[in-house]
């Protein structure tokens, strides 16, 4: 069961990233996601775009920990640490 919140809180926390970049890019640009995303790697901003999308698995984190998931919480925190260490490489 361990494994399975594990997984379970790493995906959310991938999802909710990506969430939160697409809400990023379609409220705050004139573009759809796929051209909005090219445009923003092409200026070198996607790190930021993609730290930005992180704002929304705070919001997941801050829910699994009420709910006492704390091995969710977990998994939602090695996402967000995968997901720096991608974008120092993007």
């Amino acid at each position: 069961m361990n494994k399975k919140d594990l997984l379970l809180g790493f995906l959310i926390g991938f999802a909710t990233t990506l969430f939160g970049s697409y809400l990023f890019v379609i409220i705050m640009t004139e573009y759809d996601f796929i051209s909005g995303i090219q445009i923003i790697k092409s200026q070198g901003n996607l790190g930021k775009i993609i730290t930005l999308g992180c704002i929304a698995t705070l919001a997941a984190f801050g829910l699994a920990l009420k709910f006492n998931k704390e091995l969710i919480a977990r998994g939602m925190v090695l996402a967000v640490m995968v997901i720096a260490l991608l974008t120092l490489f993007i």
